[in-house]
């Protein structure tokens, strides 16, 4: 779906670059996954660097979660749809983060490693999936609507 206006080039760059946070967040959810599959690691080799840097500042998410909010989502001088995909990817970290809280809670069952593995590997996929997605969308200059996601950053970006 397209409107509010066109979008350039650099709305398209722009709109992708904040699905960093919630790829770098469940990239931990991949441990399992990406040992299973070893080949597919070479795929996020590019966000080695990012992800040093991430974990090596402490509150680092924190700091970027407010500052996406604050000066992108809340700032109208700044397009429609750049603020649309920010305030997505936000809202996408936010579902990785409570997914963390759930996978704490059954990691507390005595002997539930399978189900552990089970939840990190489709946390991780779907995530994945929803990134993937959504950036290719941007790239197309086109607004990524996932459901119940995409209808709560509507509610929250005009």
């Amino acid at each position: 779906m397209t409107w509010r206006g066109s979008t350039t080039i650099q709305d398209r760059l722009f709109a992708c670059l904040p699905y960093l946070l919630p790829l770098i967040e469940v990239f931990a959810f991949g441990q399992f996954f990406l040992t299973e599959f070893p080949a597919l690691q070479v795929l996020f080799l590019p966000l080695i660097p990012l992800l040093r840097i991430y974990y090596g500042v402490r509150y680092a998410g924190l700091i970027i979660f407010f500052a996406l909010w604050l000066l992108v989502v809340r700032n109208e001088k700044i397009s429609h749809f750049i603020r649309f995909n920010t305030m997505q990817a936000i809202l996408l970290d936010i579902i990785v983060f409570l997914c963390g809280i759930l996978t704490d809670i059954v990691g507390l069952i005595p002997a539930g490693g399978f189900a552990t593995q089970t939840l990190y590997t489709t946390i991780f996929l779907g995530i994945i999936a929803a990134v993937v997605y959504s950036i290719a969308n941007s790239l197309l200059g086109r607004y990524a609507e996932i459901p119940a996601i995409s209808d709560a950053v509507h509610m929250q970006v005009r």
